[in-house]
């Protein structure tokens, strides 16, 4: 698969996996992925198994990225985590403003563009997340509230920054319900996403940033997905807990 951008394929573990779990996953996405250099390949485990999961993947091309971290630096937030404490434990992408995120714990779009300056100045690279709710689709609504949150969470990054940006485009309607949009429907939420950072940013920019699609991402739906020409990736939930499910997604998007 001949794409202008280098494919990320991430794996969001969310609220699983103890330590012992997480180091017996990625030993075995080590063996069969660990020395591929066609994607981009990244994990995330929960906070409890970033030492552990770094520590493994030392001497591998696969990376690790957290789940969320805080808008801070340091000080008194109890059970905050912030960037430095991430790089701390080698870890090199952050997911911000998950859906799951932005619905439990209600994280506006400014929370999470301050949270993005914040990772890209420690040197993070964030993958921000957006996406409409079923009922939004159905209204007819997806453009305008992709738009505003593309708006919202990228405000004032300038050219380097969001081209160390990932965008990942996950419709809230197909995460873990086994709906999935149409690779015609990622497509065309994707050209709408990219055609906002013509505008905001230019071509350049436009045709460097990578945005994936989240949403029920499984290893028979992702070489048809990922060949749209404007989907860079996934960002994988369930099918990234079991070594085989993940490992064949990208082995199935390879070039």
């Amino acid at each position: 698969m001949n794409k202008e951008r280098k494919l990320i394929i991430a794996g969001n573990w969310k609220m699983n996996k103890t330590v012992v779990e997480a180091t017996d996953l990625v030993e075995a996405l080590d063996r069969d992925l660990g020395t591929q250099t066609d994607v981009d390949v990244v994990v995330c485990p929960p906070y409890t198994a970033l030492d552990a999961v770094s520590a493994k993947l030392k001497n591998s091309l696969i990376k690790v990225g957290g789940q969320n971290m805080s808008e801070n630096d340091y000080g008194a937030f109890t059970g905050e985590i912030n960037a430095g404490m991430l790089r701390d434990l080698r870890v090199h992408y952050v997911i911000l403003g998950h859906s799951e995120r932005r619905e439990y714990q209600k994280e506006s779009d400014a929370l999470i563009n301050a949270k993005t300056k914040t990772a890209l100045a420690a040197g993070l690279k964030p993958i921000v997340c957006v996406g409409e709710t079923l009922t939004q689709r159905e209204a007819n609504e997806t453009e305008s509230v992709v738009g505003q949150q593309i708006a919202g969470s990228l405000a004032d990054l300038n050219t380097e920054q969001l081209k160390d940006t990932v965008i990942a485009y996950e419709p809230v309607w197909a995460i873990g319900t086994g709906k999935t949009a149409t690779s015609q429907q990622a497509q065309d939420v994707h050209a709408f996403i990219r055609g906002e950072i013509n505008k905001s940013h230019g071509e350049e920019v436009a045709k460097a940033v990578r945005i994936q699609y989240g949403g029920s991402v499984k290893p028979a739906n992702a070489e048809e997905l990922l060949g749209q020409p404007d989907v860079d990736g996934a960002l994988v939930g369930g099918a990234s807990l079991e070594a085989r499910s993940f490992s064949d997604i990208i082995n199935n998007t390879r070039n």
